[in-house]
């Protein structure tokens, strides 16, 4: 009884293990949603911290500028020793004074002037009042940099909200190919078997037997190939959201045909509003311009203030000695002017124009280059979305297409060939609206990255 009872324990506890495994297995392979798949690639990209890190570089780069409106503070501390006391030579002279005293000769002397040891402890604050514009210029640069690095963190979340949503219905697309491969398998072996049976009673001849069995070979051929499509997806889309390369992947299937109803013009307007590198190459413009400005501003001359605060002494505590006062300050107004340097201001100016005019031709170019990946986009999609159409009826046909040939060869009025030729055909129908419900969501995912509105998830 004892050892039956320890054999039910042992079956329990493996049973709870089994299960408790199987609730884990469970748990792991959760379908992923597409939006979850873009929040995890998005919380996990190396590009997007890139271009964080941009951000914040800009952001303390404008923070530097703005240092430059507000007065700059310096100390300074100096220790200097002599080989001697310093002295003063007095080389004598003679007097006369009036009555009684009459006239009087001082000798030649030498008079001690300072120390060997000498402290001086300074503070010194400068304020800048005028400089040509320059220092707003410098600003302005530096805020615009800021924006500037915001759209292309802006620019680079979309990239990877397209490349995730491509990679994911690629995934969906081999599944469901991989799924005609494994149907069109299963209706060869049914083919080969009942080639198979009417070649054993002598019905028909090895050679309808043979092509049949060779068709068979080509359908597990395109089930190995429909396999690799797959794990390649999946391995793309590991890739893609920084998870391990052989990682389970199981995602939600989202593939449809939901119609795009907007047309291009209205594409076109909303992507020279929404595009983020349009915003940032409208930025750099202003950006240049605003460098041509602190170019400009060496025309004019610095003004500022410059107020100075000393304590000197002969120990390290500053104290002062009988030689030198202990401390002494001054106010100071000051205009610094470069006005001629052989034309290097000129043409520093010079340079910032063809700069700014640089980045207008280059804004321009964006704008055009935006317009044609709208409408190519625009096209493909509509494209993909007829092939789905057309697929659809494709399919029905090739259906009824190869019921009828199965059921003419089972009562033998028809050829094997005939059987065969219908079942690729239902095969190649069924794999192009796979392929065109595929391209369909990957298409319309391009188009709102050309449009600048790509989002977490499918358009609503």
């Amino acid at each position: 009884m004892r050892t039956e009872k320890r054999s039910l324990c042992v079956l329990a506890l493996i049973m709870m293990m089994v299960l408790g495994t199987a609730a884990r297995a469970a748990e792991t392979v959760k379908p992923l949603s597409l939006s979850d798949s873009i929040d995890l690639a998005l919380k996990q990209s190396v590009l997007i911290h890139a271009a964080q890190e941009g951000v914040r570089g800009a952001e303390a780069q404008r923070k530097e500028a703005f240092t430059g409106f507000l007065p700059k503070f310096s100390t300074a501390y100096s220790y200097t020793r002599l080989n001697t006391d310093p002295t003063f030579n007095y080389p004598g002279t003679s007097l006369t004074l009036p009555p009684p005293i009459g006239s009087v000769t001082i000798p030649p002397s030498t008079y001690q002037a300072g120390t060997k040891e000498n402290y001086s402890w300074s503070v010194e604050a400068k304020q800048p009042l005028f400089a040509g514009g320059g220092i707003l210029a410098n600003y302005q640069a530096s805020r615009l940099g800021v924006d500037v690095a915001r759209f292309e963190e802006t620019s680079a979340v979309q990239d990877l909200v397209q490349e995730v949503k491509i990679a994911y219905f690629n995934i969906l697309k081999a599944s469901r190919i991989l799924t005609v491969a494994k149907q069109s398998l299963e209706l060869l072996k049914a083919h080969r078997d009942t080639a198979q049976a009417f070649y054993d009673v002598g019905v028909i001849p090895k050679n309808d037997l043979l092509y049949a069995e060779v068709e068979l070979a080509n359908g597990q051929q395109f089930l190995v190939r429909a396999e690799n499509a797959v794990e390649m997806a999946k391995s793309k889309f590991n890739t893609v959201l920084r998870q391990e390369i052989n990682a389970p992947v199981e995602i939600e299937d989202v593939l449809n045909d939901r119609s795009f109803e907007k047309p291009l013009d209205a594409c076109i307007a909303a992507a020279l509003e929404n595009r983020p590198e349009i915003r940032s190459y409208a930025l750099r413009l202003e950006q240049a311009k605003s460098l041509v400005t602190l170019a400009r501003s060496e025309y004019y001359p610095n003004v500022g203030v410059v107020g100075n605060y000393e304590r000197y002494g002969d120990t390290p505590g500053v104290a002062g000695s009988p030689y030198r006062d202990q401390e002494n300050w001054y106010v100071m107004a000051v205009a610094n002017w470069n006005f001629w340097e052989w034309g290097k201001t000129k043409n520093r100016v010079d340079a910032g124009l063809s700069r700014e005019n640089q980045a207008a031709d280059i804004l321009t170019n964006i704008r055009d280059q935006i317009t044609l990946e709208v409408k190519n986009a625009f096209l493909l999609l509509h494209e993909a979305e007829k092939q789905v159409q057309v697929s659809k009826k494709a399919i029905e046909q090739a259906e009824e297409n190869f019921r009828i040939n199965t059921e003419r060869y089972r009562e033998q009025v028809g050829t094997s060939t005939d059987v065969i030729d219908a079942q690729t055909l239902l095969t190649k129908v069924r794999s192009d609206h796979d392929n065109a419900l595929g391209d369909y969501s990957i298409s319309r995912a391009r188009l709102e990255r050309a449009m600048g509105t790509a989002v977490r998830g499918e358009t609503k």
